[in-house]
């Protein structure tokens, strides 16, 4: 089960993973920056703020801290709550 911040506790098949969050590079970055910004993820084996979209329901996308080892996600939020967020 993942809670969607819009609808509320539903099953995990209706959601796609999109990815961990990051820094994107900024307009003075080097090649290498962004390149690395691009392509390189952190692999994290642990807590993880991750981008997540609710694909068979509001369409919705969302922040999720999930654990990369057990896959138990502890939070869900909108992306506008994200800088009140405490993670």
């Amino acid at each position: 089960m993942i809670t969607c911040p819009n609808c509320g506790p539903r099953e995990a098949l209706e959601f796609s993973f999109g990815g961990e969050t990051t820094k994107r590079a900024g307009p003075t970055a080097t090649d290498r920056e962004l390149a690395a910004s691009l392509y390189f993820r952190r692999n994290v084996d642990g807590w993880q703020t991750e981008w997540w979209v609710h694909q068979s329901g509001c369409r919705a996308w969302f922040l999720a801290e999930r654990h990369t080892t057990t896959n138990e996600i502890r939070r869900t939020y909108r992306p506008e709550d994200r800088e009140a967020s405490p993670a």
